[in-house]
């Protein structure tokens, strides 16, 4: 596959070191470029068994926003109205997606900053780090079918 561009994930004050694990394990299978995080509650005992921080970058940060690269679409990923579902979404060569915790939302703070909003449209929330392989998956399946 010939691909261009690149995807990053931002993880908005995630709830569990386990969540932040499959997260960078996802990120190494679908071959994002980095993972970023923000928040007070991770600390570096990730249960990451591909060890994807050896050779993804993870960066630790206050603010997001502050860590979007050069160019990139920032894109909210949250179950909020008025969002695009996922289905018709068609990504950004480069994107910069950001999750939020489980027991939250990114709320208006990070949603006004990012250029696009995406949810996945089913009726109940689901764990972090699996949205984050939906979202990754759903922008690999893109490519692959944009390509034919």
């Amino acid at each position: 596959m010939k691909s261009r561009g690149y995807s990053a994930i931002g993880l908005f004050n995630p709830k569990t070191p386990a969540n932040v694990g499959s997260a960078l394990r996802a990120v190494g299978c679908y071959g994002s470029s980095m993972i970023v995080i923000s928040g007070k509650r991770f600390e570096h005992n990730s249960t990451d068994t591909m060890k994807s921080w050896r050779h993804t970058p993870l960066l630790q940060v206050d603010d997001l926003r502050k860590a979007i690269p050069y160019d990139c679409v920032p894109v909210a990923v949250d179950m909020i109205e008025g969002a695009i579902p996922l289905p018709s979404y068609n990504h950004p060569q480069r994107a910069f997606y950001i999750f939020g915790p489980e027991d939250g939302t990114l709320g208006i703070d990070v949603t006004s900053w990012c250029r696009d909003v995406i949810s996945i449209p089913i009726p109940h929330c689901m764990n972090l780090a699996a949205c984050v392989n939906v979202v990754l998956y759903d922008r690999l399946s893109k490519q692959y079918r944009d390509e034919d």
